[in-house]
């Protein structure tokens, strides 16, 4: 399937095509399809080496970086990218205009829509100066217009007001696509400050509060106690990547358990099982301590008695397969659905705000097939299983 960016490109390169091969004598038919093929190659390979700066957003940097190629694309003798507040890049001749490119795109920032600029217009007032017009085209992202790309040339043609309209439409869809992974990014961070902030309130106070029990009857537990306490909070609230190792993370995993025994005592029983092969796979930071929390919390706290949590790591091949399994009451699997965010919204008395961060964190990192799975009923306590690819992530540390 073809992305948005992708079909752009596509008319962009088919237009610039056109204009490239329009301004070139005609091949002979002998020679005329490898004539077209290269320059589809070239122009392709341009776009491409493009490409990567503008997927970095609308900056003085990128631009500076991409502008050259954006040049290449277009043939003409200068081109210059601006945003609101001025010229962020330019590239080639007739430097005279630079100090102008500003005024050159008013139109287009107001309007929205392709411009020409000639005539008096364009008089730079320096003698030999062979520039006799510019296209300009507007930069747009999410329907807001935030550039503008201008392209001068020795004559102006339709061909390059064709040229530069396209182009500008697909260095926009790369700069709708920046905006996406950052729009990702953002979401992701607020993800996780989420999740720090649903440790802090109930589980420090109890952790804190079940530490002190222990200061006079047994000090020593006391301080083995608060060492496990420091290590989970500063796993559990460090400022670093999206992504730890497994390893990293059932440590985590075991710190919390243990902090939790000595809470619930003999009620609370848990087993860890994991394939050593998978430790160093990576995975989202804080991905498993919420399901083992929403195991105490609903699952065995909810009840006033005992049980048992499991968390079973396993190699799969190209996965690791990972079970969090509590005996507990269990739950309606409408409620589970709402827990996801799959049914009407929850609110703050429903709980599961773990659960649905973690589902949702895995589906944007590694694809929607990649949810949480929870199979629960009524009496028969919860289980979910969650799939982590072995590969490593672009996002990860």
């Amino acid at each position: 399937m073809w992305s948005t960016g992708g079909w752009v490109l596509l008319c962009a390169v088919s237009t610039l095509l056109g204009f490239v091969l329009s301004r070139r004598r005609p091949p002979s038919p002998r020679h005329r399809s490898v004539s077209a093929g290269e320059t589809t190659f070239a122009t392709l390979h341009v776009a491409a080496l493009a490409a990567p700066s503008l997927r970095a957003g609308l900056t003085r940097d990128s631009a500076r970086r991409a502008v050259r190629h954006l040049r290449a694309l277009l043939g003409a003798s200068a081109v210059a990218v601006t945003d609101a507040d001025g010229v962020l890049a330019w590239d080639g001749a007739a430097d005279c205009h630079r100090g102008h490119a500003s005024e050159h795109v008013r139109t287009v920032l107001s309007s929205g829509r392709p411009h020409v600029v000639a005539g008096s217009a364009l008089d730079c007032g320096t003698p030999g100066c062979v520039i006799r017009g510019a296209a300009v085209a507007p930069l747009t992202v999410d329907g807001r217009v935030i550039g503008a790309l201008t392209a001068y040339d020795t004559e102006m043609s339709v061909a390059l007001v064709r040229a530069v309209t396209e182009v500008a439409r697909w260095v926009s869809g790369q700069l709708e696509l920046a905006d996406l992974d950052s729009s990702r990014r953002r979401a992701t961070e607020a993800e996780t400050r989420a999740l720090r902030a649903q440790i802090s309130p109930h589980f420090v106070y109890n952790s804190l509060t079940t530490i002190a029990s222990f200061v006079r009857t047994d000090p020593e537990r006391a301080r083995e106690l608060l060492m496990d306490f420091a290590d989970f909070t500063r796993h559990a609230l460090r400022r670093g990547g999206d992504f730890t190792t497994l390893a990293d993370e059932l440590r985590c995993v075991d710190r919390y358990l243990l902090l939790e025994r000595a809470r619930f005592g003999e009620r609370l029983r848990f087993t860890v099982r994991v394939a050593q092969e998978v430790l160093p796979v990576p995975v989202p930071f804080l991905c498993l301590q919420p399901l083992v929390e929403n195991a105490i919390k609903h699952g065995i706290a909810a009840t006033g008695g005992s049980g048992e949590v499991r968390v079973v790591v396993r190699d799969a091949g190209p996965e690791a397969h990972i079970t969090v399994e509590d005996d507990g009451l269990g739950m309606d699997p409408a409620r589970a659905r709402r827990l996801l965010g799959d049914g009407p919204s929850r609110g703050p008395e429903e709980g599961g705000i773990g659960l649905a961060n973690v589902d949702v964190r895995f589906r944007h990192i590694y694809g929607e097939e990649y949810g949480l799975v929870v199979e629960t009923a009524l009496g028969a306590g919860t289980k979910i299983r969650l799939r982590v690819p072995k590969l490593p992530s672009s996002n990860s540390y």
